[in-house]
């Protein structure tokens, strides 16, 4: 029989494999036909991932997989490289047994057996996995789950914003970091990892901008006015220059003041006085 651990554990894979998109709605009628169990089942597993930040739940959508914002991303590979590093920086007390050596070497051929076939899905589950592994292999159980649930976040965070990191580069970025491992050199693992993370990372198309109003500041800028290039010429040169008597511009203006002190009652503007009476009459 089907069990809520089961399902979890399942939407965990198709998370890490790539398989669930951020935003991928989660129906419980749905869920619950394809694993033939109860809803009640199914509403279990959903909540245990929501607790884990794998997914939400909203009154108008369901449940649905979590879509991080970019100040997520961040912090969940922050919260990786503290993680890791210090699992690694722990193991300087301690030389790196036999067994667990092994199981990380079998953990990268299968990494490269991914990697030369055609199963995306199965590589990308494997590449991220391989923290996992590496955190059981230190021997802290504890920090390999919570670890777990922060490499499915850092998946979803690379397909939201679209990573351009290379598989093969982060297949060989494991090769050099286990080679560390059997040689002894702690330290020279810690620097891997921390350039391992920080190349994952910078390869996610992230804004460099912190500001949270940047795009409503944007958005909400004032429009500058339209003006013609002959409207501005023409303002600055009748500034420039000064009206001489017997000029048009000096004999104007004021026969135009006087009509305006002769007939102040007039109701129809002419065009020339007002832009909106000329717009009018335009329309």
């Amino acid at each position: 029989m089907t069990t809520a651990n089961d399902i979890s554990n399942r939407i965990m894979e198709a998370v890490m494999a790539q398989k669930l998109a951020p935003g991928s709605r989660l129906g419980e009628q749905q869920l619950a036909m394809l694993f033939d169990c109860s809803r009640t089942i199914v509403r279990e597993a959903l909540t245990r991932l929501s607790t884990r930040g794998i997914v939400t739940v909203s009154a108008r959508r369901g449940w649905y997989v979590v879509e991080p914002s970019e100040h997520e991303a961040r912090e969940a590979f922050e919260a990786r490289r503290v993680i890791e590093l210090g699992l690694l920086h722990q193991l300087k007390a301690k030389a790196l047994d036999k067994a667990a050596l092994r199981q990380l070497k079998l953990h990268l051929q299968r990494e490269k057996a991914a990697l030369a076939g055609t199963d995306v899905g199965l590589r990308t589950y494997l590449l991220g996995d391989f923290h996992v592994c590496l955190a059981e292999c230190l021997g802290n159980a504890l920090l390999a789950d919570t670890l777990r649930d922060f490499t499915a976040r850092t998946t979803l965070i690379a397909m939201l914003y679209q990573s351009s990191h290379d598989a093969a580069q982060s297949c060989e970025d494991h090769v050099r970091i286990v080679e560390a491992l059997e040689a002894g050199d702690i330290a020279r693992a810690e620097l891997l990892m921390a350039e391992h993370i920080g190349t994952v990372q910078a390869a996610l198309r992230l804004q460099a901008s912190t500001d949270p109003l940047a795009g409503l500041r944007d958005a909400l800028a004032p429009v500058a006015p339209v003006a013609s290039a002959s409207c501005a010429s023409s303002a600055a040169s009748a500034q420039s220059a000064p009206d001489m008597p017997g000029t048009p511009a000096a004999t104007a203006a004021p026969a135009k003041r006087r009509s305006r002190t002769r007939s102040p009652s007039r109701s129809t503007p002419s065009p020339s006085d007002d832009g909106s009476a000329y717009l009018g009459a335009l329309l």
